[in-house]
């Protein structure tokens, strides 16, 4: 996968990503993925946000009034030392301001936490234009699936041993959007924004049937 070195235009749609330097853990517990997933909500904001004043204010991170968001975000998925990220901007610069504050906040967060210095990610985010229909929709299973991994490290070459389980398994995977595309309601549903996306899975149904697709026939390419 190649650094960015596109422009991120207004309307267009792109895979970004990142990883701890030296391929470290960036989630150590499940407050660790929690902050960073409240980070997607309130860092997609031109405003500057504090929030520890917004914990002490409000019963969620998902019910402040954020204003006017940067970028629409398709799907995403966190796993133990990368994430994944599908989004398209919706102001000028809106993906790199986003994704600026987003590995800023969670780098203060985590080096304050366990007491340590110095860069938490792997240089600056990575990006992927998703330029054609075809790869657009593979991302939407690409990033979705990535949890799978955690538990079949071979099944993307192979083919999943056990279909149903993976994709139980990726299905009921916290810190992803996947979730959200087969109805479950959660406060983490304010995050995604499909409405600039095509729209390829009509339906919970139909998402699953093209994950199913995947977990037993295809090979797919992961970030490791």
């Amino acid at each position: 996968m190649s650094t960015r070195n596109i422009s991120l235009a207004i309307g267009e749609f792109y895979h970004l990503y990142n990883r701890g330097v030296d391929k470290r853990t960036i989630y150590l517990d499940s407050f660790d993925y929690i902050r960073f997933i409240e980070l997607f909500y309130l860092c997609n904001s031109s405003q500057a946000i504090s929030i520890r004043d917004i914990h002490r204010r409000s019963p969620s991170v998902f019910e402040f009034e954020r204003g006017t968001p940067l970028v629409a975000i398709g799907a995403y998925c966190l796993m133990p030392n990368h994430f994944h990220i599908l989004a398209t901007p919706l102001v000028e610069d809106g993906l790199t301001t986003f994704m600026g504050k987003l590995g800023t906040g969670y780098s203060m967060y985590f080096n304050k936490k366990y007491k340590r210095t110095g860069a938490l990610f792997q240089g600056t985010f990575k990006s992927e234009h998703a330029d054609n229909d075809e790869y657009l929709k593979y991302l939407y299973a690409y990033i979705h699936l990535n949890p799978v991994k955690l538990i079949d490290k071979n099944w993307q070459e192979e083919g999943s041993k056990d279909a149903a389980k993976s994709f139980d398994f990726a299905a009921s995977f916290a810190y992803s959007s996947l979730p959200d595309y087969l109805g479950q309601v959660r406060p983490e549903n304010a995050i995604i924004n499909p409405d600039p996306f095509p729209q390829y899975f009509s339906t919970a149904a139909d998402m699953k049937a093209e994950l199913f697709d995947w977990l037993t026939f295809a090979e797919i390419e992961l970030l490791k």
